[in-house]
């Protein structure tokens, strides 16, 4: 293939289709008809010389080339969406600028409300993407500008990744509100059933402070992310373990109720995390006083 072939719009469409799975949403995402993002993709094929995307009941699958080829794109282009949107300044009434960010689905209940409400109201050109990967991939997505920003408790992010703590949050158990449980002692702990979420992330030290009393949870039920943790628990006598913030979202339902564990954990230090290359960026800079703005203690 030869890469004087291939221009920047092409790029856009083939990692649309990837992220989407389907022409049509990734014409709609672009803002093209599907017959251009179809011609586009056809284009594509040819200079590859490979088919990129296979129809499948599931969506549009990615075929070997394409996945070893879509990081590199993903960052050549946000490397150049970067460069084109970081001028001397940043005037958030008139910027266009897509910010793309990590938090776990946990941090997404917690800040992404009053964070997309206040970035519509002072600056509603800008675009927000929160993107799903793996913590390993955190540190090298925020050096090459894949990521503009990563918010949570992230213990393993160090320089030349930067901080900025947010607050510090304990761990509760959350359960239904009418669970028989009262008061959470060690003997109803270890007698109760529990939901675990087996996030990759910092939570990690839950595990590591029941290890360390000796206390092994009976798991009835083990879940990829939280977000459907609450209606598991209004149904059931099953307790979860998690931050005080987010069992407090949770306990809104009006059908929860959040107890202390009974060993101490440590509690989780939040931060919203950028690479030492976009200090002085003002675009980032500005997110990250949004960001601190509302959610530093």
């Amino acid at each position: 293939m030869n890469v004087a072939d291939l221009d920047l719009n092409l790029l856009r469409v083939f990692d649309a289709v990837l992220q989407q799975r389907s022409v049509t949403a990734a014409a709609a995402r672009l803002g093209l008809t599907q017959p251009a993002v179809s011609n586009a993709l056809a284009r594509l094929r040819a200079l590859f010389g490979d088919a990129l995307f296979v129809r499948t009941p599931a969506g549009m699958e990615a075929t070997p080339l394409a996945r070893g080829v879509a990081e590199p794109v993903r960052q050549a282009l946000a490397l150049l969406d970067s460069a084109l949107a970081h001028g001397p300044g940043f005037d958030p009434g008139s910027a266009t600028r897509a910010f793309r960010f990590y938090m776990s689905d946990l941090g997404q209940i917690e800040f992404l409300p009053p964070l997309i409400e206040r970035a519509q109201r002072a600056a509603p050109g800008v675009r927000l993407e929160a993107v799903a990967l793996e913590v390993e991939d955190i540190a090298d997505a925020l050096a090459s500008g894949a990521l503009d920003l990563a918010v949570g408790f992230l213990p393993g992010l160090g320089p030349p990744v930067r901080r900025r703590a947010l607050f510090r949050d304990p761990y509760r158990c959350l359960m239904r509100a009418d669970h028989p449980i009262r008061t959470l002692t060690k003997r109803k702990f270890l007698g109760a059933s529990h939901a675990l979420v087996t996030y990759r992330g910092g939570h990690r030290v839950v595990e590591e402070a029941l290890e360390r009393a000796g206390l092994a949870r009976r798991i009835a039920l083990r879940l990829p992310h939280f977000t459907v943790v609450p209606m598991v628990l209004e149904r059931t006598d099953l307790i979860c373990t998690l931050p005080a913030r987010v069992a407090r979202v949770f306990e809104r339902r009006g059908k929860l109720k959040s107890l202390p564990p009974p060993v101490p954990i440590p509690v989780a230090d939040v931060a919203v995390h950028w690479h030492e290359r976009f200090e002085t960026d003002q675009g980032n800079r500005w997110l990250r006083e949004q960001i601190v703005q509302l959610f530093a203690d």
